[in-house]
């Protein structure tokens, strides 16, 4: 195998996330006291950086970063702390990243530099919805309401759906001045910056394919991907009044959570339905996060390991948020001092907090370290160390709930929900594989009742007897 043919598996296998931490500017903290190597960064006066430290477990291949229990290995951690590394300033793609590091690391000289972006020289005009001919949904225009039926009918959504949506979307065909150019027309949700009125993108979706495959997605040109959202209101008051917010990365995914839990849950007909249309941004987070002070949000995030990394980015928004709400006293000033830029209001300096304080996070990273411990030594029972586990996750959770206490943070300021699909990468997944069930059982419940009707005692008639009763035992779903 050559250089050029490395693959994560290889990284994994010849790096120690100990030189990925030196390489990233950390040092072997000799003075700690734990039982597993930890690394600590220094500022520029040589001075340990209070709160930024990560204890090396699983013999070199992993590491976390007290006092979060969650572990990284070599690759999760260089794409979860890209700005930790020299490299970051040449790569934005997180692959690229890695594959910089690693062969950094390995002494491997690139022979074959990566294929350069060229961007297109032509200026990209600001967003206008002047230029597009809209045809917009009316829930008593039946004739009008055809033309989204292509649109919807293959993500099976309903027209109750569209209905409650319908003042959310609408058909965009962008004007030409050309008279032979092809003009396309797109399902189009409107993009707004929360708290605005202007309109400032769309995202899009094209007619599926022929062969029922979907067709175009993206976001029309110019628009404002890096603070515009679709912002779907089915109540009437203010954003600031918003009780609930679910965040999706499609529109087509948010009208599908709506059709498969209305039904259990009416108070959907208030609630606010966000779509990022994509990779969410911390432009998007932040406004919109700012404009609903009181709203528990939902994180509906697709159920694969991107969505697993924007819910972690929610949740580190939302706690910056908080920390920038703590009012400082004396007390709290030399704490809240140390923590270190956008970090949550749990990466300070321990040592700087109440004796009471830093009693409870002491207990919680000895349980922790005897659990990495039990684990790693491959001799204690499986019930034991989960045993140990969940114990060291309770003084976890006492800890940061002291914490806040501490700091005046109330438990709505930092709460959120993550919901994923039961089956399926996405809800839109889900709602067409439920319709399929439900279609399914629908076909089997009829072919059922057919059968009712035939000769059950074989005397060459079928007996109308027979054949109702057979019909009472096997109901039909409408």
């Amino acid at each position: 195998m050559s250089d050029n043919d490395l693959t994560y598996q290889d990284y994994l296998d010849r790096i120690n996330i100990q030189d990925v931490l030196v390489h990233a500017g950390y040092t072997l903290n000799r003075r700690d006291g734990l039982r597993y190597p930890s690394y600590v960064r220094h500022d520029s006066n040589g001075r340990r950086i209070h709160g930024d430290k990560f204890v090396v477990t699983n013999h070199g291949t992993s590491c976390f970063r007290p006092p979060e229990q969650k572990t990284y290995n070599l690759i999760s951690l260089i794409k979860t702390f890209p700005g930790m590394f020299p490299e970051h300033s040449r790569s934005n793609n997180p692959d690229h990243l890695v594959n910089e590091v690693c062969r950094s690391l390995l002494n491997i000289t690139n022979d074959h530099q990566a294929s350069r972006i060229i961007e297109s020289h032509q200026e990209n005009k600001p967003f206008s919805l002047n230029a597009y001919s809209i045809h917009a949904f009316r829930k008593l225009d039946f004739e009008g309401i055809k033309k989204f039926y292509p649109y919807f009918v293959t993500r099976g959504i309903s027209l109750d759906t569209q209905r409650a949506f319908g003042a959310h979307f609408i058909l965009a065909t962008k004007e030409s001045s050309d008279s032979n150019a092809k003009t396309y027309t797109n399902l189009s949700f409107p993009l707004f910056v929360p708290g605005n009125s202007t309109v400032v993108g769309l995202e899009e979706r094209g007619r599926p394919r022929l062969d029922g495959s979907s067709g175009y997605k993206g976001k029309a040109m110019g628009s404002n991907s890096s603070e515009g959202l679709w912002i779907a209101h089915l109540g009437k008051a203010e954003l600031s009044e918003a009780k609930h917010v679910y965040w999706f990365e499609s529109a087509y995914d948010a009208m599908s959570y709506y059709q498969l839990h209305v039904k259990d849950n009416p108070s959907l007909n208030s609630a606010v339905f966000v779509s990022t249309g994509g990779n969410p941004t911390v432009g998007q987070m932040r406004g919109m996060l700012k404009q609903t002070p009181s709203a528990l949000h939902h994180i509906c995030f697709d159920n694969d390991l991107a969505g697993s990394q924007f819910t972690e980015n929610f949740k580190n928004e939302l706690l910056q948020l908080v920390c920038s709400k703590i009012e400082e006293t004396p007390e709290r000033k030399p704490y809240l001092d140390s923590l270190p830029f956008n970090q949550d209001y749990a990466s300070g300096d321990i040592d700087l907090l109440p004796k009471p304080l830093r009693e409870k996070y002491a207990k919680y990273e000895s349980a922790w370290e005897e659990a990495m411990s039990m684990r790693e030594c491959r001799l204690s029972y499986e019930g034991d160390i989960k045993e140990q586990e969940k114990a060291a996750r309770q003084l976890h959770t006492d800890y940061r709930t002291a914490l806040k206490s501490f700091l005046g943070i109330s438990q709505q300021d930092t709460a959120f929900i993550r919901e994923t699909p039961q089956r399926g990468k996405d809800w839109n997944e889900q709602l067409l594989l439920d319709l399929q069930d439900a279609k399914q059982a629908e076909e089997s419940e009829e072919t059922r009742n057919v059968a009712s009707g035939i000769d059950l005692d074989v005397d060459g008639e079928i007996e109308v007897m027979e054949s109702e009763e057979k019909k009472q035992s096997h109901k039909v779903r409408r």
